[in-house]
C-alpha cells in the first residue's frame, strides 16, 4: 500500500458535507442512498505512517479522527430482535390487500440506547427492497400524476408537541402546505400525503414527547387510532412509553401479548369516516441496554466489545484491548451497558489516545475521560431521552482534559512515539 496515496484519499472521507436532515422527504432519502459511504480510515502500520510527509500523516490523523467519531452501527441481541419484529410487521402489512387496519409497533427504551438508528436502518432496508420491487415508480399513483414515490416517512416529535404539531409535522415532511388548519382537516390532509406517495411506514421518533394532558387525553388517543387506520405501518418510538400514558386507554391482549386500543364509541372523535371499527393493535417491544448478569449476558457484551476494537485505529492496539482483563467490566460500570454511552467514551478516549501519543486505550487514559453528551438541546429530558452519565471513580495523577478540549488534529505534534512490538 503506498503510504501517501493512502493519505490523500483521506481528504474525500474525513470531512462531512452538510448535515443530512431526515425529517424531509429529500432528507430521508439523502441520507438513505448515502448512509453506508462513509470509508473508514485505512489499517495501515506504524512504519508506514512514519515514512509519510507532515502533510500526510496530518491527513491520516484526521481520517482516523473522522473514523472514530462515525463508529459503524453494531447489530445487538437486543437490535437484532427489534429488527426481525419489526422487518416482519413492515413486510406482511405492505403485502395486504385488505382494507383493515394495520397493526403498528411501539418501540421504547432509554436514552442513547440507539432505538433511532436501529429504526432508520430496518426501515431504510425495506425502502430499499421496495423501490427497488417497483422501479422506483409508486405502484398506486393515480393515472396522469407524478406524485414522488416515499415508502417510508420519518418525524421526530416535536419537543412541545400536540396532536396538531405532529400532524404538521408529518405534512412538513411532505412538503405539504397547511395554514390555520383544524385538527380534523389536518389529519385528513396526513392521510392525503400517505396515500399519494405510496408511503408504507410511517416513524413516529420521540412520541412520549406527546404529553397526556386531562384536556388533551382524547386528542392524543383519537390521533394515535386514525394514524393507524391509514394503512401504513405506524412505528412509534420512544423513552419509557409503558410510563408515558400513551397506553392509558389501552389493554394487552392475553392472547396475542399485544397492546389494544378499543373503537370509539363517542361521537366527538377527530377520526374520520375512513377509519374502520376494529381494535387498534400494537406489538410493545423494548429495547435495552446490556446485562452484566449470566455468563451469557457478559459473553454478549465483550463480543460487541470486540467488534468495536476492531473498528478502531490506534497504532499500539491489540487484539482484547477493550474485550480481556478488567476492561470489560469497567466499561459496563461506566456506561450501564448503553452503547450510546460506549460510544461517545470510546470516541474521546481515541481522541485522547492520538493527541497524547499513547495509541492504545487503558484503564487508567479512560480515567481520564468524563463523558460528555454533546449538544441535548434536541432531546427532551422530561421524557427520560438524556441519561444519567457515571463519571470516572478515581482520578489518575494526570488531570482530566474533558469536556471536549480543543481539535488539535491540524496541530504539528510531530511523530508519536515509537511503537512497541
Amino acid at each position: 500500500m503506498n503510504p501517501s496515496s493512502t493519505a490523500g484519499s483521506s481528504a474525500a472521507f474525513a470531512l462531512p458535507g452538510l448535515p443530512i436532515d431526515r425529517e424531509s422527504a429529500e432528507g430521508w432519502s439523502l441520507w438513505r442512498r448515502s448512509r453506508h459511504d462513509f470509508q473508514p480510515a485505512p489499517s495501515i502500520g506504524f512504519a508506514d505512517y512514519q515514512s509519510m510527509n507532515p502533510r500526510d500523516r496530518m491527513l491520516h490523523d484526521l481520517h482516523r479522527a473522522a473514523t472514530h467519531a462515525n463508529l459503524a452501527l453494531q447489530e445487538t441481541p437486543m437490535s437484532a430482535a427489534v429488527s426481525r419484529l419489526m422487518r416482519s410487521r413492515i413486510q406482511s402489512n405492505a403485502l395486504k390487500h385488505k382494507p383493515t387496519t394495520r397493526a403498528g409497533l411501539m418501540i421504547t427504551g432509554g436514552g442513547y440506547q440507539g432505538k433511532t438508528e436501529t429504526v432508520c436502518e430496518t426501515a431504510a432496508a425495506f425502502e430499499d427492497f421496495w423501490l427497488d420491487l417497483h422501479q422506483h415508480a409508486n405502484p398506486t399513483a393515480a393515472p396522469g400524476t407524478r406524485d414522488f414515490h416515499i415508502p417510508v416517512a420519518y418525524v421526530q416529535t416535536p419537543v412541545t408537541a400536540t396532536p396538531k404539531s405532529v400532524c404538521e409535522a408529518i405534512l412538513t415532511f411532505f412538503g405539504a402546505r397547511f395554514h390555520r388548519a383544524t385538527l380534523p382537516q389536518l389529519i385528513r390532509a396526513v392521510r392525503t400525503s400517505l396515500h399519494g406517495h405510496g408511503t408504507k411506514v410511517l416513524l413516529l421518533d420521540d412520541i412520549t414527547r406527546l404529553k397526556m394532558h386531562r384536556e388533551a387525553d382524547q386528542d392524543v388517543l383519537d390521533l394515535l387510532r386514525s394514524l393507524m387506520s391509514m394503512n401504513v405501518t405506524l412505528v412509534l418510538v420512544g423513552v419509557g412509553i409503558r410510563q408515558s400514558g400513551l397506553l392509558r386507554d389501552g389493554h394487552i391482549d392475553p392472547r396475542t401479548g399485544q397492546w389494544s386500543f378499543r373503537p370509539l364509541r363517542t361521537a366527538k372523535s377527530f377520526n374520520d369516516e375512513a377509519a374502520t371499527q376494529t381494535e387498534r393493535r400494537f406489538d410493545l417491544i423494548d429495547l435495552s441496554p446490556f446485562r452484566y448478569d449470566t455468563p451469557a449476558d457478559v459473553s454478549a457484551w465483550t463480543g460487541h466489545l470486540v467488534g468495536l476494537e476492531q473498528q478502531l485505529r490506534l497504532f499500539r492496539a491489540q487484539p482484547g484491548m477493550l474485550a480481556q482483563g478488567a476492561m470489560p467490566e469497567y466499561l459496563f460500570q461506566r456506561t450501564n451497558g448503553i452503547v450510546g454511552l460506549l460510544e461517545r467514551l470510546i470516541e474521546d478516549a481515541c481522541t485522547e489516545a492520538i493527541d497524547t501519543g499513547t495509541e492504545r486505550l487503558t484503564l487508567e487514559l479512560l480515567e481520564t475521560i468524563d463523558v460528555t453528551l454533546g449538544d441535548t438541546a434536541a432531546r427532551d429530558p422530561s421524557a427520560g431521552e438524556i441519561p444519567d452519565v457515571r463519571q470516572p471513580t478515581r482520578k489518575s495523577a494526570k488531570p482530566a482534559k474533558r469536556g471536549r478540549s480543543r481539535n488539535t488534529v491540524f496541530d504539528d505534534k510531530g511523530s508519536p512515539a515509537a511503537c512497541e512490538g
